[in-house]
């Protein structure tokens, strides 16, 4: 085994990358918004599928045209609008919440292979240093 694939130690840049993280005065409740709306938005698309149910059973027990129609544009389409309105409200606060996640993550790896490659090049430098000064002595 060689001395690349040697663990780092950690690099004073990431704990106080860490320390920084810490220190980020983030509220606890501060994500009850998000995930109430991402409850309003699941909530939203079964009512809607609970309003198209509701259409289809009163459509379904008339012969009239114009009585089914009625029931087609209010329940049918309210309630095609309200699944189309939950699932956006849910989809984008889902993204978000995983959107987050991975730019934290993203950044995380990226000082680590930061602090790796500077530690690399150190060793590489140290190394030249001491492959020159054996020279410049031999000479």
């Amino acid at each position: 085994m060689n001395d690349v694939d040697q663990p780092v130690a950690r690099s004073p840049r990431m704990e106080e990358f860490e320390t920084e993280v810490d220190a980020l005065r983030i509220r606890g409740g501060a994500s009850k918004p998000e995930a109430r709306l991402l409850l309003a938005g699941i909530v939203a698309a079964a009512a809607g599928i609970v309003l198209i149910a509701i259409g289809w059973y009163q459509a379904s027990g008339t012969a009239r045209i114009d009585e089914q129609n009625a029931y087609f544009f209010s329940c049918g389409l309210s309630g095609l609008a309200l699944v189309i309105l939950g699932g956006l409200v849910f989809v984008r606060y889902s993204l978000a919440r995983y959107l987050r996640y991975w730019l934290i993550r993203e950044i995380y790896e990226s000082r680590e292979q930061t602090d790796r490659t500077v530690a690399v090049l150190e060793r590489i430098e140290a190394a030249i240093a001491a492959q020159s000064e054996s020279v410049r002595q031999t000479t």
